[in-house]
């Protein structure tokens, strides 16, 4: 055992504090400013560098001080704060905290864990910890397979998806931004993130603070349902539908609708002409056609519809062929 082992836990905050207040990356001028986020956060998140910009936030490699400081080999967060765009948007953090709160709620393997939520009392800016998450997006593994990818590594990402999706959607979370962006393909599998734009169903979490979607549209367009592009209220099936050009890109290495908006599709009838990918099994497709339906009046499949369709086993084409083909006719007596 070390010295610094043995010292005091009063010793060893305060040395922490010392460190903190010692640092370059403290800028106390910008200390009163709320459209700059400060370097260090409540005095123990060190912000490293960009990890990714969103419709709200942006994602920084953070280190957690106290962590550092208490020897753990893996200090590092990914901290998310909203974009300087939006900090002067009525109650910014309390919508921060609303995505804080929701996603809280979800704890399954393929959902991003959540650390901590918290303010920094000088900028007064919010912000959320959580897994720092290693590894491809879905844009970039459809990206490297322009063909799609093979029924088997395609199940394998499909059916986890599809249980996040089940699990959110199961505990009233609505994720509001599905996208290949928001999946990641960590060594111990795939994480669904990003639920800013995500809100409860009616019922649940009454008292937290709503996106109003007529003043804010930070979704992607090419994977918002016709009903959100129209003004709609988000529902489980506008996340069906998101859902559904995703596992569309997996299977067959292009967007289903030229990476149009829906209405854009709409109005040039592509509904009309749309095609299985030669990767996606016939027994799945009249599934996913469903989901991909512009009216939601027609799109009647929802999460669970599709993580059965998807975890099924392929059919056996083949013998069906010969089955439909030639029947078994039953032997006469001799």
């Amino acid at each position: 055992m070390t010295t610094t082992e043995k010292e005091p836990q009063s010793s060893k905050l305060t040395r922490l504090a010392d460190i903190v207040d010692e640092s370059p990356a403290i800028q106390k001028s910008q200390a009163g400013s709320a459209n700059v986020l400060p370097q260090i956060l409540c005095q123990r998140y060190r912000i490293e560098r960009l990890l990714g910009v969103g419709g709200m936030g942006a994602v920084y490699r953070a280190k957690d001080l106290l962590r550092a400081h208490f020897g753990d080999p893996e200090p590092w967060v990914a901290l998310k704060a909203l974009n300087e765009s939006f900090v002067e948007y009525p109650d910014a953090n309390a919508l921060l905290y609303s995505e804080y709160a929701l996603t809280n709620r979800l704890h399954h393997a393929h959902i991003v864990r959540l650390h901590d939520f918290g303010i920094d009392q000088p900028s007064q800016r919010a912000f959320i910890t959580m897994e720092l998450l290693k590894g491809p997006t879905l844009d970039q593994l459809i990206e490297a397979h322009p063909s799609g990818l093979p029924w088997i590594e395609l199940q394998n990402i499909a059916i986890p998806l599809l249980q996040a999706l089940v699990c959110s959607h199961k505990h009233g979370v609505l994720h509001g931004d599905l996208k290949p962006s928001n999946v990641i393909l960590t060594d111990d599998g795939v994480r669904l993130f990003d639920f800013g734009l995500g809100q409860a169903m009616d019922g649940l979490l009454p008292g937290l603070p709503r996106l109003s979607r007529k003043r804010i549209a930070a979704w992607t367009p090419r994977y918002a349902a016709l009903e959100l592009i129209n003004g709609e209220p988000l529902t489980a099936s506008a996340d069906v539908y998101a859902m559904a050009c995703i596992l569309y890109e997996l299977s067959g290495g292009l967007h289903p609708f030229s990476r149009l908006t829906a209405q854009q599709a709409k109005d040039m009838q592509q509904d009309q002409s749309l095609q299985r990918p030669a990767n996606l099994p016939a027994q799945c497709w009249p599934a996913l056609r469903n989901a991909l339906a512009f009216d939601k009046q027609q799109r009647t499949m929802d999460a669970v519809g599709l993580l059965e369709v998807f975890s099924a086993p392929k059919a056996n084409w083949l013998a069906d062929v010969l089955r439909n083909s030639w029947p078994v006719r039953p032997r006469s007596g001799n």
